[in-house]
């Protein structure tokens, strides 16, 4: 098994491709801590590094975040435990715990569905790219603000307010006449 790793726009995340469907398409997992990691066995096996601070999974890759420490020093431990994760054939996630998504589209104005229209075809596929997600968590149509959570290597990065104001933000207000601002939650 060869795991590849890339550098994300946030310096204390690296990514990790093990060449395999991690979670799949569309779905993700995000262990912002040692005891949310507790459903997931390569999660746990990942807090066991010193230093790693946050574990994200995405469709087909694996973000890892460290609270201190060099990549190079931490980088060998956190290959060796995926690695073994996989040639184990452990699962990723234990029992049926389902991860926060979208909320549900019954009952969502026209503005509402077109502003997670953009987010799932547009922004989420290229958040991904950088190891990351960004979930739609609500929209204010009284102050025309839509609130997204930042998770993987988005959550904490130094570009994050940069990729919300220049990037999310003004794709929103060109496609939607309704949104003003972007603010993360």
């Amino acid at each position: 098994m060869f795991i590849q790793t890339e550098s994300t726009p946030n310096p204390a995340t690296l990514k990790f491709l093990p060449g395999r469907e991690v979670m799949g398409e569309g779905a993700v997992a995000d262990f912002a801590t040692r005891e949310a990691a507790e459903r997931s066995p390569l999660a746990r096996a990942l807090f066991e590094t010193p230093d790693v601070g946050r574990v994200f999974f995405g469709a087909d890759f694996i973000s890892v975040t460290k609270t201190g420490g060099e990549w190079k020093h931490l980088k060998p431990a956190i290959l060796g435990a995926i690695m073994e994760h996989f040639t184990r054939g452990l699962p990723l996630i234990e029992r049926n715990a389902e991860e926060d998504g979208p909320a549900s589209d019954a009952e969502d104005s026209e503005v509402v569905a077109q502003i997670k229209d953009l987010i799932e075809t547009r922004v989420r596929p290229a958040v991904a790219q950088d190891g990351g997600d960004i979930i739609f968590r609500g929209f204010d149509e009284a102050s025309g603000i839509v609130f997204l959570h930042m998770r993987g290597s988005c959550a904490g990065c130094p570009s994050s307010t940069m990729t919300l104001r220049n990037g999310i933000e003004n794709m929103l207000r060109h496609y939607v006449p309704e949104v003003s601002a972007v603010e993360a939650v």
